[in-house]
């Protein structure tokens, strides 16, 4: 296994760039002929007032709930757990048609803050990868926000599973946790009895790019179905390394994250590994087991769309499965 080799300035520059009364009957009089309406239509006025205020009670006590979402994950999580929003993220993605109506507030790396207070929000929804930059921002106009741990898949889970408890969505929540475990569950048993393989992980922007450890979230998608990352012992998402230690690694499978501007990105990797004559010592390299991985599926945080990652994945990491 490789050790991580550092650069932290470096990788965080890249890292940065890569989240309400009843009413009363009146009382009638025992004589009161049954063709006497005067008393039906009174008691009809006071059940009906009574039931109008006591609807506007029980509407004034129900949780109104302003959600702002700054990030196209989290937008999208909410969605499938049918929750509406009054602020997303600016994005070229396209978001759920539930949200057509909402406020684009921004970047999710650099929200407008004022639109952001504008909107209200009884919550605002960020993830932890962008917890360090957004923070003191957020205070300096008043927001308390929240943020959505992301990193891996267990991770999102279990943030899954707190939206459907605080927005009293736990059904939805729970099925949709359940089809990433049963998802898993699957793979394994297609995979049962294969060698596991080892893996290099590149995350690259325009310019440059690093190694994903098994603490990103690319690299807990390769743990959870059996994949050992050749870059061990770190506590970070991403380290800096040179081709000559990684390639003492010897990776089977190179996987390539194209991040920002996708297409330039993958002509990086494309020149990098023509031009560097090291690349083709590689394992991955010279078996053909270099894959590019779609940015919609694979981000740098986790998103609705794990269960089709999981499955791409598989086939990455196991050619010859079952499924």
């Amino acid at each position: 296994m490789v050790r991580q080799r550092i650069t932290f300035a470096s990788s965080l520059l890249l890292i940065l760039l890569l989240l309400a009364g009843c009413g009363s009957n009146g009382t009638s009089n025992s004589s009161a002929q049954p063709s006497n309406n005067n008393g039906a239509s009174s008691t009809n006025q006071s059940v009906t007032a009574s039931t109008e205020q006591g609807l506007d009670e029980e509407q004034a006590e129900a949780p109104q709930h302003r959600i702002v979402s700054t990030t196209v994950a989290i937008t999208e999580v909410l969605d499938a757990l049918e929750l509406d929003v009054v602020g997303v993220p600016t994005t070229v993605k396209e978001l759920p048609e539930r949200y057509e109506e909402a406020v684009e507030v921004g970047n999710p790396m650099s929200p407008d803050m004022e639109l952001v207070k504008s909107l209200k929000p009884t919550h605002v929804l960020s993830v932890t990868t962008l917890e360090y930059d957004l923070e003191k921002l957020f205070e300096r106009v008043n927001i308390d926000a929240s943020y959505l741990d992301f990193t891996s898949l267990d991770a999102m889970k279990e943030e899954i599973r707190k939206l459907g408890e605080m927005f009293d969505r736990q059904s939805q929540a729970e099925a949709l946790i359940a089809s990433y475990d049963e998802k898993i569950s699957n793979i394994k048993a297609e995979v049962d009895g294969q060698p596991a393989p080892t893996v290099l992980i590149l995350m690259g922007i325009p310019g440059s790019y690093l190694v994903a450890t098994e603490n990103s979230y690319i690299g807990d998608l390769v743990k959870q179905l059996g994949g050992n990352n050749i870059v061990t012992d770190s506590t970070v998402e991403f380290v800096a390394s040179n081709t000559e230690y990684l390639h003492q690694g010897n990776p089977d499978v190179i996987l390539r994250a194209a991040h920002g501007m996708p297409d330039e990105v993958i002509e990086m990797f494309d020149e990098e590994f023509r031009s560097n004559d090291i690349w083709k010592h590689f394992n991955a390299v010279k078996n053909g087991r270099v894959y590019d991985l779609p940015e919609d599926f694979f981000g740098t945080t986790g998103n609705l769309a794990a269960d089709e990652a999981l499955d791409l994945m598989a086939d990455f990491l196991y050619p010859d499965r079952k499924g």
